[in-house]
C-alpha cells in the first residue's frame, strides 16, 4: 500500500489537469490519471518522469462522454485502489455544436456534469477509507451565463445549438457542478470527506480546441501572460492539499484569492440541488450504470 497520498485526476493530459498533475507529482503524490488518448497519456507520463522521477503514475483509459466507460474506469480504479485520498474532477469540454453520444446524451452534459457525478459516486467507498479525503470539482464563473435551468429537461436536452449558443450550455454544465458539490457536501457531512468546487478563471487549455484559431489565440494570450493555466491549477492544488480547506465542505472558491463565491441563482437553492440529485440518479439508473 502506498504511503503517499493517492490522487485521482481526470483530464490530466493537457491544460489545467496536466499542471495539477505535475505539481502534485513534485510533492510526492501517487497519481491515478484518466485518459482517452494513449499517446497523450504517454507524453504526460514522460513529462512527469522528467520532472518528478520517483513519482508513481497509473493511467486508466476510457471515454468520459460514455457513462459505461466512466463506470468501468471507476470500478477499475476502485479495484486497484481501495483507499483514495483525493479525487479531482477536472476534465471538461466546450463543444461548439451539438454532438449526441451513442448512449443518447448530449456530449457536453455527459462529460462536464454526468461523468464527474458518476465517477465520484463510484469511488465514494475508496474515498471513505481515507482519513481526510477530498473531492475537488472544477466549475467556472461561466455558470453565470446559463440561461434558465429546467430539470430534468436540461439533462436530456439534445437540441442543436450554434457556436454562440454553446456558451449557455457550457455555463449550465458548470452551474450543475456547483449544485452537485453543495448537495454532496451535505450528504457526506460527518464522513470525513470534504467536497468543494472552484472557478479556475480564464485559462488557455484544451477546452476550446474546436475553435479554428485556438492555437493562434493561445500564443497571443500566452505572450501577454493572459489565461495561464498555472493560475487555475493553483486553486485546484490548494483545495486538494491545504489544511484550511479541510474545514469547509460544499463551497465554491475563486482563483487567486481562494475565497468563497456566491454562485449564480439557482446554484445555492437547496430544493433545486435536491431535485438535480434525484433526477441525475434516475437518469443514470435508466442508463444502466447505477443500481
Amino acid at each position: 500500500m502506498s504511503t503517499y497520498p493517492i490522487i485521482v485526476i481526470t483530464g490530466a493530459t493537457n491544460g489545467l489537469g496536466q499542471w495539477v498533475a505535475i505539481e502534485l507529482a513534485q510533492r510526492g503524490a501517487h497519481l491515478v490519471l484518466t485518459a482517452r488518448n494513449e499517446k497523450r497519456a504517454e507524453t504526460t507520463r514522460n513529462i512527469l518522469r522528467d520532472l518528478a522521477p520517483s513519482t508513481k503514475v497509473d493511467f486508466f483509459f476510457g471515454d468520459l462522454s460514455l457513462m459505461k466507460d466512466v463506470k468501468r474506469i471507476g470500478d477499475e480504479i476502485k479495484a486497484n485502489y481501495p483507499k483514495i485520498d483525493v479525487l479531482v474532477n477536472n476534465a471538461g469540454l466546450h463543444g461548439f455544436e451539438q454532438r449526441i453520444t451513442s448512449e443518447g446524451l448530449a456530449e457536453m452534459i455527459a462529460v462536464n456534469y454526468l461523468a464527474p457525478w458518476l465517477l465520484t459516486h463510484t469511488l465514494l467507498n475508496s474515498l471513505m477509507e481515507s482519513t481526510n479525503a477530498r473531492i475537488v470539482n472544477v466549475a467556472s464563473e461561466a455558470s453565470r451565463n446559463h440561461g434558465e435551468l429546467k430539470l430534468p429537461e436540461d439533462l436530456i436536452d439534445t437540441s442543436a445549438f450554434t457556436a454562440r449558443g454553446s456558451s449557455k450550455i457550457y455555463g449550465k454544465t458548470k452551474l450543475l457542478n456547483i449544485m452537485f458539490t453543495e448537495e454532496l457536501g451535505r450528504q457526506l457531512d460527518g464522513t470525513g470527506i470534504v467536497v468543494n468546487a472552484l472557478n479556475p478563471g480564464f485559462n488557455v487549455t484544451g477546452l476550446g480546441r474546436e475553435l479554428g484559431f485556438s492555437s493562434v489565440l493561445a500564443k497571443i494570450l500566452n505572450a501577454l501572460h493572459i489565461g495561464d493555466p498555472r493560475r487555475g491549477a493553483e486553486i485546484i492544488i490548494r483545495l486538494a492539499t491545504e489544511s484550511q480547506y479541510q474545514e469547509v465542505t460544499g463551497g465554491y472558491f475563486n482563483v487567486g484569492t481562494g475565497k468563497l463565491i456566491v454562485p449564480a441563482y439557482p446554484g445555492g437553492d437547496i430544493k433545486m440541488q435536491r431535485l438535480l440529485w434525484s433526477t441525475t440518479t434516475e437518469l443514470l439508473r435508466q442508463k444502466g450504470v447505477m443500481e
